[in-house]
């Protein structure tokens, strides 16, 4: 006896949903390009779109609004910055100093990739963006920066340093590199040694 084969139709929900954190990665990655490259201003929701061979109104499935993108973009760009320096912290003693460096040398291995998404977590380039959004992509880098906060907490300081201060005299030498760098000269491990050298000979307290 023959048996026949019952098809259904899907919904268009259901299709998107099919392979639906592929597409939203690529989304992502799409957006990432254009937000460094053209701008938040100068990107549309159909660029993004069309960059994945997407409809604009499918987008919207994913995201919100563009705003909430460009929120997601710069997620996952802190991420990555994250997962850079926990895997090099994996691999560093529990000696302060050296845990700092191995951090720095980390953020910066991130940052001067030449990348999307590090361009668009870079403070000068946060210039561009939305002022509605501006105070949620400063609690990420907050959180990103509580990271470098507790190494610092930890290292053997004169009692007078500002360790507040310590941090954003780092992390202003850190992403200024941003600018300046140029491959071939130094690597981001030499930067990140140099930097806490000079860091630790005027804030470190004297060896006994």
């Amino acid at each position: 006896m023959n048996t026949q084969t019952k098809t259904r139709s899907k919904s268009p929900a259901k299709v998107e949903a099919r392979g639906g954190e592929s597409r939203r990665e690529a989304l992502l990655d799409a957006a990432a390009a254009m937000f460094a490259t053209k701008g938040y201003d100068g990107t549309s929701i159909r660029d993004i779109a069309g960059a994945v061979g997407m409809l604009p109104g499918s987008m919207y499935y994913h995201f919100r609004s563009k705003e909430d993108l460009l929120l997601a973009v710069y997620r996952k760009g802190v991420a990555r910055f994250e997962e850079a320096i926990a895997e090099a912290l994996c691999h560093t003693t529990n000696e302060p100093w050296q845990a700092i460096e191995a951090a720095c040398a980390a953020h910066l291995s991130t940052l001067l990739d030449g990348g999307d998404y590090a361009r668009i977590v870079s403070p000068e380039f946060m210039r561009s963006f939305p002022p509605a959004i501006l105070a949620t992509l400063n609690a990420e880098r907050d959180r990103y920066e509580r990271h470098f906060e507790k190494l610092i907490a930890a290292l053997p300081l004169e009692p007078e340093t500002d360790r507040w201060l310590f941090k954003v005299a780092l992390f202003g030498s850190l992403n200024w590199s941003q600018t300046w760098y140029r491959k071939g000269r130094y690597t981001p491990a030499d930067i990140a040694a140099a930097f806490i050298a000079m860091l630790r000979k005027e804030g470190a307290r004297p060896c006994p």
